[in-house]
């Protein structure tokens, strides 16, 4: 039997490692509650005069700051007035970076039209006599110059750019906005070039900085975006190494590197390619960073990808050829939980290794998304505080750590806040080394007294480093290119603190830099930011340097009160039910654990059989095999003969009513107990979700937590409509809307979703009062008998819920046209959904529901103002995952011609850096097809669109696929949707290209092939995008993301026309089609008078 998952999980870790793991969601308030105390008392002599001392440090240099703002640079006070913390600095950060990625003109008048009024830009005026403020916002920096306004035009701001739009038009806004975007790209880009930016840090004041350059770019996506960053951080390197000789490493300046940007597949699930691929060119950019003499520091990315980093980071540092250097720096995110044991970790190996290893410490600069992903993937909790003032005491009691550790460490610290400055600079006079201890800045711990001074707080008696003398080799702190001059201007001066600061600079074109400006103000120019607030008299001093302990020492609630914890997401909505959890594919303890379930979770010995009291089936059991290994048998099953049919229909007849008579919530109570039964034994479900239906171990979690999600849904659902609901009337009259259940439910299931729509179905069925007979998919019996006994465990009567496994011939056919049967809920083909249709319609009893999802030619459009990187991540997803077996996946992607040749390059890039093979390894993306027949049905196609279509890309196969039933992913570019005359079910992508002024065309021809599924939309303008929205006849239209995996209760799946009849699965509409309704009006009065008129006083 094929192994799952363990064959490519790491090695148990030693203890260091292992506590980065095991802190990864520790509890918010106790971990707080460790960080509090240090941070509170940095050493055992800490005291009062200390933190006297550090509020007198911080207040001073607020109000040096101060004073000096009255010369404030007019990027300051843009960054002021339009901060992501306003609307309409979003919007101009979206408009700026949306026009200097757009290509076509149409497109970008069009985004100016939709962007630029629909903000409060009024409210700015008079605000800031900042040139630049007014003219970034009016469009009135023409050719580079900045136009003063007159006061009449500064009275009306608003009326006057009305004006300039109707006299000149969108155009000339726009080469306004764009020359604005470029004088802020001056002020935040170093230089285009890593030449220009050096020769430009050498310039005037800047040359009181060191500085750590960035070559800006997102991660690659294909690997030749790889190859080109590669190149350009050797360029970057030599270039920087030829401005040398540096006296010491740590004075020298530096390179700031992006693993994502060096690999297309930098993710955890990649861990053995990543260290086999990324590790070699890490280490050639290390040797010739050692080479030269400076310092290459890594990049802190995603929380998922920060363990796989620290184990290519120490893989690359123990090879021989930088034995000796200290320039391999590190960058740890204090936002994040585990961040107190990475540092240890870090100065661990560095012992180990025998060197001193600088760390930048940062605030981190993806909360938002880090949030969003542990709420979707129901993570047990956060990876990061959720409190900003939470990661302010951890970045103070990570600075104590990293001073603790300084015989290891080189500490530096990025940061815009003068009560951080103030803090770590008087920690730093307490717990450094005194100046006879200390040795030259390149020293390591090899020096005879390194490990007396690894850890001062141990004991270490009390001393202040003296002023000026030798710190430079000590620590430093950082900075942001354009953000914190005047800050950093009151530092650095050997009369003020004396201390070091580098720059973190960024290289490269205009175009680069709003990805990058975003996250950096997300990270800092928030209102409620430090940098923000530093130069507001508004704010008091005091309030500004308060010290971050005191703040969080007086929180009721240490979590933010209202961020929920992922599980009880719902809940905190309103919703009575809890998220379903996951599991985190990044955690390897969490792996460790999944493998040693997984693979005990008896496949091979999975059987499946008719589940109907009183019946003997009987016949041959037949062999189920694993379609990514034909020769593999994970189970059998035996098939349901027409007796066995006769016999469940009786049943489900027969036990109906009584179940009908069970209180709603009762039965609600059984599928609760039956969900929490599922989650916990995620991993058997998922097994078994690999072995017969060939998902991935991720599309397995989420095929179990959808299952769930569906039970504690309709547990609720169940509960509110199926209790008596009071109507109004005239008084002495009662009237109620009673809900109760139909009779016999059918429920036929796909074999794309075994459980989640198996269960979604049934779970529906049975909440609303109804006896089921569950059919699955002939592919996919063994899932369905594991979810039906399941179900029974959970309380549901056997009699109530019967299975029956079989061809549709002699099952489906049977039950369909049988007039016991009250209602049909089917996922599936038209073809076969028509059939149920007819058969149930020729019944001569009361006419039968029937509730059908079937499939779908869904689309997805891309106009020039999407971005190019993020709409292929999307279409792949959307297009590919669970090898395109979905019934949203995408078939078609329709892309603007502006930008098509870019879209195709990349698509064909991405498709080459996927994985096919088999589902159960961890690195896989795509597995195989369901069977045979599916297989065939796709080589067809492929050979039709050989002839008729222009291939775009086929992704590699090796001989792992050679006994399964694989078909590698395909794009192909077509000039017309015509050329497809049926959904190809499976990973088989059509791109085809429009014109900027065919949208509505485009539109047409999607809603003309009948089907109407999902759709998929990317585009930066609102107008467009309520335009295709109102014109497509869709069930589920997704906006700037994938168009796959609908959540139950939060985005209901179902589609129109050919794709469905309605309503919507995991929707608030669903259980009441699965009912009847009954009103019962009772004349109150006909027990002699009217009581409650009667009593109603005066």
């Amino acid at each position: 039997m094929n192994a799952l998952l363990t064959p490519e999980l790491p090695a148990v870790p030693g203890p260091f490692r292992a506590a980065i793991t095991a802190a990864w969601v520790r509890d918010e308030a106790e971990h707080v509650r460790e960080l509090l105390a240090v941070a509170r008392q940095p050493h055992p002599d800490w005291n009062a005069a200390d933190r006297a001392a550090i509020q007198a440090t911080a207040a001073d240099l607020v109000r040096r700051v101060r004073a000096r703002a009255q010369d404030q640079g007019a990027i300051e006070a843009f960054m002021r007035q339009y901060d992501l913390g306003s609307e309409e600095g979003v919007l101009l950060m979206c408009v700026a970076e949306a026009l200097l990625r757009i290509p076509d003109p149409e497109t970008a008048d069009r985004l100016i039209r939709d962007k630029l009024g629909e903000a409060d830009w009024k409210r700015h005026l008079g605000q800031s006599d900042s040139v630049l403020v007014n003219a970034s916002t009016w469009g009135l920096m023409l050719t580079g110059r900045l136009v003063d306004l007159a006061d009449g035009t500064k009275r009306d701001v608003h009326g006057a750019f009305k004006r300039l739009v109707g006299r000149v038009g969108e155009p000339v806004v726009r080469l306004a906005v764009r020359q604005a975007m470029r004088i802020m790209g001056h002020q935040f880009v170093m230089g285009r070039t890593i030449s220009e930016a050096l020769a430009r840090s050498r310039k005037g004041a800047n040359a009181a900085y060191r500085y750590s350059f960035d070559m800006l770019g997102e991660g690659a996506l294909t690997q030749t975006d790889g190859d080109r960053y590669l190149v350009a951080y050797r360029k970057a390197i030599d270039a920087i190494g030829a401005t040398g000789p540096f006296p010491d490493v740590f004075a020298a300046p530096s390179i700031s590197v992006k693993l994502s940007a060096l690999h297309p597949r930098y993710e955890h699930a990649k861990r053995a390619r990543v260290l086999a691929e990324l590790g070699p060119r890490l280490l050639e950019l290390a040797q010739l960073a050692k080479r030269h003499g400076i310092g290459l520091t890594i990049d802190a990315e995603e929380t998922d990808r920060l363990e796989l980093s620290l184990d290519l980071i120490f893989q690359v540092l123990a090879d021989p050829s930088l034995q000796g250097w200290n320039g391999f720096g590190i960058v740890v995110q204090a936002y994040q939980k585990r961040a107190p044991f990475v540092i240890d970790y870090i100065a661990e190996q560095a012992r180990r290794l025998g060197r001193r290893i600088p760390v930048r410490l940062v605030k981190g600069a993806y909360w938002d998304s880090e949030v969003k992903r542990a709420q979707v993937e129901g993570q047990a909790g956060y990876p990061v505080f959720t409190r900003k003032p939470n990661t302010d005491v951890s970045y103070q009691a990570n600075a104590r750590r990293l001073l603790a550790n300084s015989d290891a460490i080189y500490p530096m610290f990025a940061t815009h806040n003068a009560q951080t400055i103030a803090a770590i600079h008087r920690m730093a006079q307490v717990m450094l080394p005194s100046p006879a201890g200390r040795g030259v800045g390149g020293e390591g711990p090899g020096s005879p007294d390194a490990s007396a001074r690894a850890e001062p707080s141990s004991g270490a008696s009390r001393h202040l480093l003296p002023e000026g003398e030798g710190k430079t080799h000590w620590y430093e702190f950082q900075k942001l290119h354009g953000m914190g001059d005047d800050l950093y201007a009151e530092v650095i001066p050997r009369e003020r603190l004396d201390v070091p600061c580098r720059v973190y600079a960024p290289v490269g074109s205009h175009e680069d830099l709003l990805p990058y400006l975003v996250r950096r103000l997300l990270e800092n120019g928030a209102n409620s930011s430090f940098v923000n607030r530093i130069t507001d008299e508004k704010v008091p001093v005091e309030e500004l340097v308060r010290d971050p302990v005191e703040t969080v020492s007086a929180f009721a609630s240490i979590p933010h009160p209202r961020i929920p914890p992922p599980l009880a997401l719902y809940r905190s909505q309103g919703s009575e039910r809890d998220n379903s959890m996951g599991i985190n594919l990044a955690n390897d303890a969490a792996l460790h654990a999944l493998a040693e379930r997984i693979n005990d979770a008896g496949a091979g010995t999975w059987t499946a059989a008719p589940l109907v009291p009183g019946a003997q089936p009987s016949g041959e059991k037949l062999a189920v095999t694993n379609p990514a290994d034909r020769r593999e048998t994970v189970g059998h099953w035996l098939p349901a003969d027409a007796a066995t049919v006769e016999q469940a229909l009786k049943n489900a007849v027969a036990a109906q009513p009584a179940w009908d008579a069970t209180p709603a919530a009762s039965r609600a109570a059984i599928l609760e107990h039956a969900a929490t039964l599922l989650e916990s034994r995620i991993a058997t479900y998922m097994a078994m979700c690999t072995k017969e239906a060939g998902k991935t171990l991720s599309d397995g979690i989420a095929e179990v937590r959808e299952a769930v999600d569906f039970l504690r849904y309709y547990a609720g659902q169940a509960r509110k409509h199926f209790a008596p609901e009071a109507l109004p009337g005239p008084t002495g009259e009662s009237n109620t809307l009673q809900l109760a259940g139909r009779g016999v439910f059918v429920c036929i299931s796909p074999w794309n979703f075994p459980l989640a729509i198996f269960m979604g179905q049934v779970a529906a069925a049975l909440a609303a009062g109804n006896s089921v007979i569950a059919k699955p998919a002939e592919q996919t019996n063994l899932i369905g008998f594991a979810a039906v006994k399941l179900l029974h465990e959970a309380g549901i009567p056997e009699a109530v819920l019967q299975f029956l496994p079989g061809d549709g011939a002699t099952v489906g056919a049977a039950l369909t046209r049988d007039p016991r049967v009250a209602g049909v809920a089917f996922t599936g083909s038209n073809d076969t959904a028509r059939a149920i249709n007819r058969a149930m319609a020729a019944h001569d009893g009361a006419i039968g529901v029937l509730i059908a999802e079937t499939g779908g030619q869904n689309a997805l459009i891309a106009d020039s103002s999407s971005l190019p990187e993020q709409l292929v991540k999307d279409a792949i997803s959307s297009a590919f995952t669970s090898a395109g077996q979905r019934c949203s996946a995408a078939r078609v992607l329709f892309v603007q011609e502006d930008i098509a040749d870019k879209v195709v390059d990349m698509l064909a890039g991405a498709m080459a850096e996927l994985k096919v093979g088999d589902p159960g390894l961890l690195s896989t993306d795509v597995g195989p097809v369901i069977d045979a027949d599916a297989l065939a049905l796709l080589e067809a196609h492929a050979a039709k669109m050989a002839t008729t279509a222009k291939q775009i890309a086929v992704a590699a196969t090796d001989d792992s696929v050679a006994h399964g039933t694989f078909f590698a992913p395909r794009a192909w570019e077509l000039t017309s949707l015509s050329q497809l005359t049926r959904e190809n079910f499976g990973p088989a992508l059509h791109v085809i290209r429009w014109k900027a002024d065919q949208l509505d065309a485009v539109v047409d021809t999607i809603n003309a092939t009948g089907f109407g599924l999902t759709l998929g939309i990317h585009s930066r303008i609102d107008e467009t995008i309520d335009r295709i929205v109102q014109r497509a006849k869709v069930g589920n239209i997704y906006v700037n993301r994938n168009q796959i995996g609908a959540v139950v209760g939060v985005q209901p799946f179902g589609g129109q026309n050919l794709s469905g009849t309605g309503p919507k699965a995991g929707g608030p509409h669903y259980l009441p089609r699965f009912a009847t309704e009954k009103t019962v009006t009772v004349n109150t009065t006909a027990a002699g008078g009217n009581a409650s008129l009667l009593t109603l006083g005066d």
